[in-house]
């Protein structure tokens, strides 16, 4: 499988922060921020030039094409990837530390996630993933039912199960992902998980907890798929929302019958409590 590689020159972090938005929304599933750069990458038989062109003014942006092959992404991201350390929300304590397999356990954390993210999407290192991590904290997953909805490397998911979930249905449409939580579930030794291609929350199912860590549009096409797979009280995690999009996601919710508990930004991007 080939990918493609879009690389901006000059950006600063706000302007990468809505390109990352942007792109997310056409298709775009891997992201590399450095200072002064941002690296975007999408399966090449996704990439629509006319489309790209559609969202990305390309008077604003420096930016370079180029193709990159699967072995050439993960030798990079091997020698780049860096361990994320998430902190108790409440208690700061240290609460997960997401790592490479060629990184040591750190015994101070409570839980310990392994992940080799290839191309997709949920590392610890953006601040939507962060969000997610960090409020999982606050609720109680034991011997739950969980929907990791667009679980790109599946590192939700297999927090859930750490965290005493009795079951949890990990959902992804990209084959990439797919691929990838499989082999980050059996390097975390789940046995909780349930993973399905699908591009919304299949009928029948009705859980205690989703999270919901997609992007906007996303979001508010599958409210109904949403309402549907939860429980009466089910507490629901959304992130992938950028602030600039808080009082329309807000008021979105707010008209479908979701409770607004909490609201938790970092950087340019909220996540969100809820339930039903």
């Amino acid at each position: 499988m080939e990918y493609t590689q879009i690389q901006f020159e000059g950006t600063v972090e706000a302007q990468n922060e809505v390109l990352i938005a942007l792109l997310d929304n056409i298709g775009f599933d891997g992201f590399e921020e450095n200072i002064g750069m941002l690296k975007a990458y999408i399966s090449s038989d996704k990439f629509n030039e006319i489309l790209f062109d559609s969202v990305i003014d390309i008077n604003q942006f420096r930016y370079s094409k180029s193709i990159i092959k699967k072995e050439n992404w993960n030798a990079k991201w091997e020698a780049d990837f860096q361990p994320i350390s998430v902190l108790h929300p409440i208690t700061s304590k240290p609460f997960v530390y997401l790592k490479a397999s060629f990184h040591n356990n750190d015994p101070l954390f409570e839980y310990n996630i392994e992940v080799t993210p290839k191309m997709s999407f949920g590392t610890g290192h953006h601040a939507t993933t962060y969000l997610m991590v960090e409020q999982m904290a606050n609720i109680d997953f034991n011997g739950k039912s969980v929907i990791d909805f667009g679980t790109g490397t599946g590192v939700l998911a297999i927090l859930a199960e750490k965290m005493g979930a009795k079951s949890i249905l990990a959902i992804d449409c990209d084959d990439w992902s797919i691929e990838n939580t499989k082999e980050n579930l059996v390097a975390n030794n789940c046995t909780f998980v349930t993973l399905e291609k699908a591009e919304t929350i299949p009928d029948g199912n009705k859980v205690d907890i989703i999270l919901a860590n997609i992007n906007l549009n996303i979001i508010t096409a599958n409210l109904d798929a949403i309402a549907n797979a939860s429980k009466l009280g089910a507490i629901i995690l959304f992130s992938g929302i950028m602030l600039h999009d808080e009082a329309n996601i807000l008021n979105t919710l707010s008209n479908a019958g979701f409770k607004i508990n909490n609201i938790f930004r970092k950087d340019d991007w909220i996540a969100l409590h809820t339930d039903l």
